[in-house]
């Protein structure tokens, strides 16, 4: 481990060596590169040992499989797992240079856009923390979904330039590059043996180049990989058309083929965009399933121990394509008879899904597939008929079960379902919350469930105490070691030793002060990213997901609403002042999600600018969401809305960051909030709402958004005043669509059912906030009692229960 002075040598070596700078000349980016660089030699050091020791000995690697990891900011991620925060800090202050300033500098990798993207980097850290080697794979997205911006209230999609001033953390590894093969057909082969064999011919390349960043545990010297991949022509350039004057021809080939790395989750309300997702989910698989399998042959054991050595788990429906390539690869590359084939590639899969919404469970025109990937076509038909089979000799005469069952969709055009094949070739099949699992036991797929129940099993998600805790709130990270040590950093069950300090004064004291100074922190984000200014003394009500109807923004909106017009109606007794802040981005096809976040500038715009309303009532959006960002506005958190319609939320991981920060919750009995409901006590938590199975009744009954537009006039005034223009006075019927959604078009999420209970469960936030020791006594048991949600026990749970894998 380097100290102070070598590690300052190392820096300026590297940024003389490596940058072509002087001490003179360098720009505070010149010494964020040097400094990173000089880390990153740290971590190679221990990257090669932990291979090496990987290597000489026999054991399983787990591959996960995601098409978003946000990993965030990797400077101060990498000096806390490295143990080298004090040292770099001094060694920079020795050349003149603030740590803090060039961490700053450093932007966001734009590898994901929400809570799958940041489970899989927690995934990822809690992997090497327990020693359990490992890689990710996934896409090096050059632009990412977007840089969200904000013009007139309406979000704006930008090119995000992560990548502008290159990235010093990946290793291109040129020399690892897979061809990966689109269109063409498929040819029946007899070979010498009289074997009958596939081959896929006539298709059209494009070649898939690894970049890798090392992923470093905590406390330990496992360091695993991230292995992204990047999309390169066959051909860069055709001088021939060059020279003939076709300028765009020379290079078409190549910008064709390099768009499947471009950018994350192309708008697929065209054709040419779903084609083009389909392409990147198989490109960044089948380069991945050959980077796994050229690994495993290094091995020279026969294809029998592939599932000994190998762990493939696929992260929600995007990697599934994997099956049958794997299958691809065993059939018509090596040889192998489809019994030995399919019983290698189900002993070695494992999916978990992350929704039970039909219309979220992804499915691919069979034309598509045909079009695109004939071959893996070929080989799902098989899969699908084979195991048909094996469910009509299960259940004889069930030809609607065996429907239900089948991975092609018959109904409305033929469909292959992807969350379908990913439960066939799987051998263990996971939630992420226990409600989640229960769920998709007894609804969605509860005839698979029947047919394999010991292949379900749930494991609840969590998140990394290094980043959400200890790096992203160093006052309360001190508070806590001042108090019980910092063995919490690994071991999270140890926040439970904080219960007892909840009843004495000072603690909370001293709690409520880390809090401020976190909120004061995030209002001078707020005035210089949206030129607002906020009262830190005022109730921080934070809502940050990504923008979707399920995770009601709009519920949110309409409390905003009702609570302006009490103020304006001067019944302002008992309410407490507030900030409420949204942050998320919606999908760039999504035009309700992007309507609501217009409504939510065009209610800010009224109220922030009602001079009777002053500080008593604020509503700020964040634009362009992101790790950094979550950073500042997490730990300032006072009031965690985890609002969605009970039996939507898979399980979310905003509401445990938030709880682990100090945070008090309001929300459903969906998701994870159920779990940690049972953990904190009914009387730290504010629970609204109807339950899922209340939810679905409610639907059975005929659920009629109208009745409880007429039952409740502050609900009517709120809607009324969105649908004539109150919050648009430039175009009256801009939100009307708005109250549509929510009154003739059926209200899908329930969102006016919920109306009612969630402004009074507000009230009791409201009494409790002007309570503040009281507060902050809740406060404190929340952070206690939130322990078990850490990523490690969630990899723990999946190497006992999926993996077969012991952590070191």
């Amino acid at each position: 481990m380097a100290d102070r002075g070598l590690l300052r040598a190392s820096i300026a070596n590297r940024l003389l060596y490596s940058l072509g700078k002087d001490t003179v000349a360098a720009t505070p980016r010149d010494w964020f590169h040097a400094t990173a660089l000089a880390v990153r030699d740290q971590l190679i050091e221990r990257w090669m040992s932990a291979l090496q020791d990987t290597e000489s000995r026999p054991g399983k690697r787990v591959y996960y499989l995601s098409m978003e990891f946000l990993t965030g900011r990797l400077l101060s991620n990498s000096l806390l797992n490295l143990g080298l925060g004090a040292e770099c800090h001094e060694a920079l202050a020795d050349l003149d240079v603030d740590l803090d300033d060039i961490q700053a500098i450093e932007q966001d990798a734009a590898l994901g856009n929400g809570g799958l993207g940041r489970l899989a980097a927690c995934i990822l850290d809690s992997m090497a923390t327990l020693s359990v080697p490992g890689f990710g794979y996934g896409i090096r997205y050059e632009y990412g979904l977007f840089y969200q911006g904000i013009e007139g209230g309406a979000q704006v999609e930008h090119p995000d330039t992560w990548l502008r001033y290159g990235n010093p953390w990946e290793l291109p590894r040129p020399e690892v590059l897979y061809q990966v093969q689109f269109g063409g057909r498929s040819l029946h082969l007899t070979d010498d043996r009289g074997h009958h064999r596939r081959q896929w011919v006539d298709a059209d390349t494009v070649f898939a180049m690894a970049y890798d960043t090392p992923v470093p545990g905590y406390g330990t010297h496992t360091v695993n990989n991230l292995r992204l991949w990047s999309a390169k022509a066959t051909r860069d350039f055709n001088l021939q058309q060059f020279n003939e004057g076709n300028y765009f021809k020379a290079v078409e080939q190549k910008t064709e083929s390099e768009n499947l790395s471009k950018v994350l989750y192309p708008d697929d309300s065209t054709q040419v965009g779903r084609e083009l997702r389909l392409k990147q989910q198989y490109f960044f698989v089948s380069a991945s399933m050959q980077d796994i399998v050229r690994r495993f042959l290094q091995r020279h054991e026969p294809f029998e121990r592939f599932p000994e050595h190998v762990a493939i788990q696929l992260n929600d429906t995007h990697p599934t394509i994997g099956i049958p390539e794997l299958m691809r690869l065993l059939l018509d590359e090596h040889e192998l008879d489809w019994e030995r084939a399919w019983s290698i590639t189900q002993r070695t899969f494992a999916y978990t899904n992350h929704t039970l919404m039909p219309e979220a469970l992804e499915t691919w025109p069979v034309e598509l597939l045909a079009r695109v990937l004939p071959r893996h076509l070929e080989i799902i038909y098989e899969i699908n008929q084979r195991f048909l089979d094996e469910v009509r000799g299960r259940f004889p005469g069930e030809d609607d079960r065996a429907k239900r069952l089948s991975i092609i969709d018959e109904a409305g055009g033929r469909r292959i379902r992807m969350a379908n094949l990913a439960i066939v070739g799987s051998h263990r099949i996971n939630g992420v919350s226990q409600l989640h699992s229960d769920l998709m036991r007894s609804t969605v797929f509860a005839d698979f469930a029947a047919l394999r129940p010991s292949a379900f099993v749930n494991i609840t998600n969590g998140v990394t105490p290094r980043r959400w805790l200890h790096h992203a709130n160093p006052g309360l990270s001190s508070l806590i070691t001042g108090q019980i040590g910092d063995g919490w950093i690994r071991d999270l069950r140890q926040l439970e030793r904080l219960a007892p300090l909840a009843g004495q004064r000072t603690f909370r004291e001293q709690f409520l002060a880390v809090k401020a100074a976190n909120k004061r922190r995030l209002a001078a984000l707020i005035r210089d990213r949206v030129g607002l200014q906020v009262s830190a003394d005022s109730m921080f009500d934070i809502q940050i997901k990504r923008m979707h109807e399920y995770k009601r923004q709009l519920l949110n909106v309409l409390h905003v609403i009702t609570r302006y017009n009490r103020i304006r109606d001067g019944r302002v007794e008992g309410l407490a002042p507030r900030t409420v802040i949204f942050s998320g981005k919606a999908a760039p096809g999504y035009a309700f999600a992007k309507l609501v976040i217009r409504l939510i500038h065009g209610v800010a715009d009224v109220v922030n600018n009602d001079a009777e309303v002053g500080d008593l009532l604020k509503v700020v959006f964040i634009p362009n969401y992101n790790v950094s960002h979550a950073e500042i506005i997490i730990p300032a958190c006072d009031l965690s809305e985890q609002i969605s319609t009970a039996g939507t939320e898979a399980s979310g991981t905003g509401n445990m960051k938030l709880g682990l920060n100090g945070a008090l919750t309001i929300g459903t009995l969906d998701g994870a909030t159920l779990e940690m409901a049972r953990e904190v006590g009914d009387e730290n938590i504010f629970i609204f709402g109807l339950t899922a199975a209340q939810v679905e009744e409610r639907r059975a009954a005929g659920y009629d958004p109208w009745r409880e537009y007429d039952a409740n006039d502050e609900l009517r005034q709120a809607l009324d005043m969105i649908a004539g223009g109150r919050f648009s006075p430039d175009d009256p019927s801009r939100f009307r669509p708005v109250f549509d959604r929510l009154t003739s078009e059926g209200d899908q999420y329930l969102l006016l059912g919920d109306y009612a209970e969630y402004v009074a469960c507000q009230a009791r936030v409201d009494a409790l906030y002007r309570q503040p020791d009281e507060w902050a006594r809740r406060a404190v048991l929340n952070v206690a009692r939130l322990g078990g949600f850490s990523s490690d026990r969630t990899v723990a749970d999946y190497a006992r229960l999926i993996w077969n894998v012991t952590p070191s």
